[in-house]
């Protein structure tokens, strides 16, 4: 569940924020024209990513990755038009068309490269093979719901507030620097697979400045900052807000007399509110990108391994040691100095175990730790139903034979050399 909602705010908000200051500011130049123009850009831009979503669902063969690459330019030249037609005509009434085409092309173009991935999570959940019903499913599906909803009503509140910031120039002010805070980042992001062919943070980088000079070091920048361009956003945002609300702090229009003083409050306290659940929005964003980001991905420390005795052929563990319905982890080096890992854990209201290498096909050597009297995967974070330890399939541990004999679980000592094609 935290995974999707923080990842699904990540994906979104700069992409949220920058189309809905679009809608604003074209309404606020062209009235009903600039507003049904970029309406029309974000429905093209929805329904292309949603036939973008349905293609990558069906066939990975048809679309690769490097179709990011060419969306990079399309960003880029329509947050440059946009700013350059707004700055040049746009303010003084001119070039009505071409400035809606230019900003409706952006928030198309921004939809379209952030929302298919997203729109795609729902398909990709692990359901531990127990369906669309389970409840490994509904959790993730929480999670990308709630984030979706947070995004929607701070796109509502934002717009409200943006409509009645004065004047117009510090809303498409907001606007021009997220669009140039976002174009600097696709720009670096664009030429990675001419400079490294992607294969960057962590990976061997054939880079030196007299080959990539300036654009490699921007290449790498971005790669290696890629929050930092959501935090301006974030503060861009904030920033509009906090104009918002102290736009409306005191009744600054004239009035004739009590009653439309009155009036006149009520509406500044209506747009205050709409300013603090908009800034709430930020702060709760702003919370799934920093507290709950770093619970989620924070690396678990494996239990030690527990002691055994081994002979030529088997490794012996006490059952008495393992009785507890705990987790409890084992380690055998091998001849090749390969260290193996397996795990047991008694089946709760059963005599049997739960028995596998602390690996599965789906997620390698990761391994699986104790929450809550839970066996969980500690890359995927799903929870192993522990009476399926010991069959395979899924998320659960590779299994691992044993047997029962005079108070031991007994491993054949061969079984535990052989996986360690799992810990290489």
């Amino acid at each position: 569940m935290l995974k999707y909602l923080w990842t699904v705010a990540q994906d979104l908000f700069v992409t949220v924020t920058l189309v809905t200051w679009m809608h604003a500011v074209l309404g606020r130049l062209f009235d009903r024209y600039g507003r049904r123009f970029h309406g029309a850009g974000i429905i093209a831009g929805v329904v292309a990513a949603i036939i973008l979503a349905a293609v990558k669902g069906t066939s990975n063969r048809i679309v690769s990755s490097r179709w990011n690459h060419y969306i990079y330019i399309f960003i880029i030249v329509f947050s440059l038009l946009f700013i350059l037609f707004y700055l040049i005509f746009a303010r003084r009434g001119k070039a009505k068309a071409l400035t809606c085409l230019w900003g409706a092309g952006l928030s198309a173009v921004l939809i379209f490269y952030a929302l298919p991935g997203v729109l795609l999570y729902p398909f990709n959940f692990n359901t531990m093979g127990e369906g669309y019903l389970s409840s490994y499913y509904l959790v993730r599906l929480a999670g990308w719901l709630l984030a979706l909803i947070l995004l929607l009503v701070y796109s509502r509140m934002l717009y409200n507030c943006a409509v009645h910031i004065k004047p117009l120039g510090i809303v498409a002010g907001l606007l021009c620097a997220g669009a140039v805070v976002n174009g600097a980042y696709c720009f670096g992001r664009y030429f990675a697979p001419w400079v490294n062919r992607a294969k960057w943070l962590g990976w061997s980088v054939r880079y030196s400045d007299e080959t990539y000079g300036f654009i490699g070091d921007w290449m790498m920048f971005t790669a290696n900052h890629a929050m930092l361009f959501i935090w301006l956003v974030v503060v861009l945002a904030a920033i509009s807000l906090v104009i918002c609300f102290t736009q409306n702090i005191k009744v600054t229009e004239p009035y004739d007399n009590p009653a439309q003083k009155r009036k006149l409050r009520a509406i500044h306290r209506s747009y205050r509110r709409m300013a603090g659940v908009a800034l709430g929005c930020v702060v709760l964003v702003t919370v799934c990108l920093t507290a709950i980001k770093s619970y989620d991905t924070r690396v678990i420390e494996l239990s030690a391994p527990e002691t055994f005795t081994v002979d030529d052929e088997n490794i012996y563990v006490p059952v008495d040691n393992v009785n507890d319905f705990h987790l409890h982890r084992f380690e055998y080096t091998t001849p090749n100095g390969v260290n193996v890992r397996w795990i047991v854990v008694r089946k709760p209201n059963s005599a049997a175990y739960g028995v596998g290498l602390d690996a599965c096909d789906v997620c390698g050597n990761a391994g699986y730790y104790e929450r809550n009297g839970q066996v969980v995967c500690r890359r995927c974070d799903v929870v192993m139903n522990i009476n399926t330890i010991g069959f395979k399939g899924g998320c659960n541990p590779i299994p691992l034979t044993y047997e029962v004999g005079e108070g031991n679980l007994v491993f054949k000592l061969a079984d535990i050399i052989a996986g360690e094609k799992e810990f290489k």
